[in-house]
């Protein structure tokens, strides 16, 4: 067996991002920024009004008072989206629109609330800085600096930007897309009832959601059954993806032929143990330059080496620069006790405490346990030469959970 740290540093050694493609601005959403964004034009383009209000020069407005206001000519309105009619003088003011264009001559735009009006007058009631409320060309961005960085995750924000510049496709790293195969003549469709001595496929779809959540593309290729042939004929299939998962059939049983036909197919396997706690049975190698991935047939072992091992490849391979998950301390709320000698991944329920956070490890670790990896959201990482942990101890938490950060109140 390699330790996990090892067993991550290999497989990350040997995964290189993907190519770049081009495609529109809401497909990028989630991918990676292969080129950076510079911005043709500055942001605000023109000096524009922050308000709905009056553009004057600010010195008109000195003194100005609810007791004793300041009377000036309104000469035309100015909307959001029309050019000024002409500029700003000594006396006068033009009423405009939040975002349009300030006219020349104007130095600050007053809000409406702080005015009143009547017949082509407007009565100022309060002093006005310059500048006050104009929002100065260039503010944001000024023409030609770099507005998005490659390599950055495109959010919602980056969007924004895109389409503030005027960018309406973009390139970005492909999307992985991975093949994911099961194995063993005791599964069967889960659309199907399982006769004696068979079990439903939850791995394939458990891996293809995980692949998914991960920003790649899942290819469901179904069930290998325990023979060379169908093993062969699933894994062929499977080289034409740009990442291979398997699942079960990598242990040392009779009928696990995976290590076999890797072999035939002229794989490099690299290892097949880790130290770890479940997951043991994992395999790691490369067939015709993809990274493949043999995962445990139990399905909780199976789900925490992908999140340990698979989702850092695949983000890695997305072009991500950020692909490992957060780990911080939180307080344990019980004992908790381990044999050590392996890394141990232990499903927990993290929460925020009074004082921080505080994860309490659940009951029921078997690695067929489903039911626990549902009500789990973080695991609790206990070194591979630690016995456990003792009640209030601060202890490393995993959170695997994006929903984690949701709260059924507000926050503020």
């Amino acid at each position: 067996m390699i330790s996990v740290e090892s067993a991550l540093d290999t497989i990350l050694k040997e995964i290189k991002p993907l190519g770049l493609e081009s495609v529109d601005i809401i497909t990028a959403l989630g991918r990676t920024i292969g080129e950076d964004i510079s911005a043709l034009r500055p942001n605000p383009p023109w000096d524009n009004s922050a308000m709905d209000g009056y553009a004057l020069i600010d010195a008109d407005a000195k003194g100005a008072t609810d007791a004793n206001p300041v009377k000036l000519k309104v000469i035309y309105d100015l909307p959001a989206g029309q050019v000024p009619k002409g500029p700003v003088k000594k006396g006068e003011a033009v009423r405009i629109m939040t975002g349009a264009p300030v006219p020349e001559g104007a130095t600050a735009v007053i809000m409406v609330e702080k005015t009143s009006s009547d017949d082509g007058v407007v009565a100022i009631r309060s002093e006005v800085k310059p500048g006050e409320n104009i929002r100065k060309s260039g503010e944001d961005f000024k023409a030609g600096e770099v507005v998005i960085k490659k390599g950055s995750l495109v959010r919602p924000a980056e969007v924004s930007m895109l389409a503030t510049v005027g960018v309406p496709f973009v390139l970005v790293h492909k999307r992985p897309r991975v093949a994911v195969v099961s194995t063993g003549d005791e599964l069967c469709e889960i659309n199907e009832v399982p006769p004696k001595g068979k079990i439903l496929n939850s791995n394939g779809y458990a891996i293809a959601a995980l692949v998914a959540a991960s920003g790649a593309e899942a290819m469901q290729l179904g069930i290998a059954r325990d023979t060379k042939e169908s093993l062969r004929e699933k894994l062929k299939a499977a080289m034409a993806a740009d990442c291979i998962i398997s699942s079960g059939g990598v242990s040392v049983g009779d009928y696990d032929f995976v290590k076999d036909v890797l072999k035939e197919l002229g794989s490099e396997m690299i290892f097949w143990k880790v130290a770890m706690k479940p997951g043991k049975p994992l395999a790691f190698g490369m067939i015709g330059g993809k990274p493949a991935f043999g995962l445990p047939g139990n399905p909780i072992s199976s789900m925490v080496a992908f999140e340990q091992f698979v989702r850092p490849a695949l983000l890695k391979m997305s072009g991500r620069k950020n692909i490992f998950s957060s780990a911080f301390r939180a307080r344990l709320t019980k004992d908790l006790k381990v044999k050590p000698g392996r890394m141990n991944f232990i499903r927990a329920e993290l929460a925020s405490g009074d004082s921080g956070f505080i994860v309490t490890p659940l009951d029921g670790q078997g690695s067929g346990v489903i039911s626990t990896m549902v009500r789990a959201n973080s695991f609790i990482i206990v070194p591979q030469d630690s016995s456990g942990f003792k009640k209030d101890d601060l202890v490393k938490v995993q959170p695997f959970d994006p929903s984690i950060l949701l709260k059924d109140e507000p926050g503020y």
